[in-house]
């Protein structure tokens, strides 16, 4: 393999993942990071991460050549591929922008080069499905002339405490000294360690079912604030209550969306079912959080017409778009499903969040966003706890009419209800 001073890493893909994964490499090798979209590239230039996960000081301080300009990266003897791993619309997944960087890859390959993959993909997709793009690409053979590894992302996006070297790694490569190579670069950076897993399948298959844990876990939680919700038992509260055993795993109920949690079950399940197993829990667990959107709207409807409020042209302000708290990424969110089930009703919906960009939610989704919210709200919709929100910057009872609503999605908020407003948690 390769000394050190001769290591040159190039990673494809400067997003949520791949952005923090260069400044930490940049820290002790030579790194060029590369991404298609020229205008994010732009933007790192000058300092700026629309993402929020690296600061303008590390990005100026850091040496990270930054391009979107293919000849750029052929000196580079390591790829690592950090490209998002979607699904499409009837949820399968969709691997065009993993194969499409594995092209970019292909083109610049040489003998003796190592591709490691961090995109989430279902077990087998890097020999089954990447390598033979990189061989046809290149002309090289697999194993004899390049190799592989797969170390599987883990970034928490919005999480300060905790960034991608405190985050133990998991690593592997197509053959023992390749994956001690590639574990040994990742050691290098990674303060939290890493794990060696023993082929690329493990390391695969270790990802995808990290977040389908907790997906089902959180189906669960969904699936009894339904029931409780049906027989007027406040859901937080049990759970305050079970969380009393030393064994209880706690758990809540919400909109489960990301580029995660709401996307990698569905990489598993594309898997099994193509080697003729049903995974019956687990796409139970995605029908149950998928359809929480629709559920959380109905509730609404349900209490604006026993308040007395007419439910079409009412008006209802979601609080957040983004698919978490404190992060700007819209990916996948779930409280997109939440307004477009209020606007079938003909309800006028208003989107405030100030930490979303509202460019990106105008391109991804078709809607404006309201720079300031109004004072005559039928009902509110505490969608997303950002911690602007919860501090004092959104006072809601100042949005709404006599006898409005408040839903809080997250059970963000004191439960509590006056003559002036109606309040309801998941």
């Amino acid at each position: 393999m390769f000394k050190h001073s001769d290591i040159k890493i190039c990673i494809l893909g400067l997003g949520y993942v791949g952005l923090p994964l260069a400044v930490e490499f940049s820290k002790k090798y030579y790194v060029c990071g590369f991404d298609i979209n020229s205008r994010r590239i732009s933007e790192l230039v000058s300092g700026f991460d629309k993402t929020c996960e690296v600061p303008s000081e590390a990005l100026e301080s850091s040496n990270i050549r930054l391009t979107s300009d293919v000849k750029d990266i052929k000196e580079c003897n390591v790829f690592i591929v950090t490209v998002p791993t979607p699904i499409d619309q009837h949820k399968n997944p969709d691997l065009s922008p993993i194969l499409g960087a594995t092209e970019t890859v292909g083109r610049v390959l040489k003998k003796g080069d190592i591709v490691v993959y961090e995109s989430t993909v279902y077990p087998g997709c890097t020999e089954e499905d990447c390598v033979p793009v990189l061989e046809k690409m290149s002309g090289l053979r697999f194993n004899t002339d390049f190799f592989c590894g797969y170390s599987p992302e883990r970034i928490n996006p919005g999480d300060k405490g905790r960034g991608v070297k405190d985050i133990t790694k998991v690593t592997s490569g197509s053959t023992p000294d390749v994956a001690d190579f590639i574990d040994g670069i990742y050691s290098s950076v990674i303060t939290a360690g890493t794990h060696k897993a023993p082929s690329i399948k493990v390391a695969e298959a270790a990802k995808v079912i990290e977040n389908t844990q907790r997906d089902i876990n959180i189906a669960l939680m969904n699936e009894l604030a339904l029931i409780f919700d049906k027989m007027g038992v406040d859901t937080a509260s049990v759970l305050e209550a079970a969380s009393t055993k030393w064994n209880f795993l706690r758990f809540e109920p919400g909109l489960v969306g990301g580029h995660c949690i709401g996307v990698d079950p569905y990489y598993l399940t594309f898997k099994a079912q193509s080697l003729d197993y049903i995974p019956n829990m687990i796409l139970s667990g995605r029908k149950i959080n998928d359809g929480m959107g629709k559920f959380i709207a109905e509730k609404t409807i349900k209490m604006m017409i026993a308040a007395d409020f007419p439910v079409k042209n009412s008006k209802v302000l979601l609080a957040g778009i983004t698919f978490k708290e404190n992060c700007p990424d819209i990916r996948n969110t779930r409280v997109i499903d939440i307004y477009r089930e209020l606007r079938e009703y003909g309800v006028c919906v208003d989107i405030y969040d100030p930490v979303a960009d509202h460019s990106d939610v105008k391109e991804e989704y078709g809607i404006e966003m309201t720079e300031r919210p109004a004072d005559d709200y039928n009902a509110v919709i505490v969608a997303v706890k950002h911690s602007r929100f919860l501090n004092g910057g959104l006072t809601l009872g100042s949005l709404l009419t006599k006898n409005g609503i408040i839903i809080d999605v997250k059970g963000a908020l004191p439960a509590e209800s006056n003559g002036n407003f109606s309040y309801w948690r998941l």
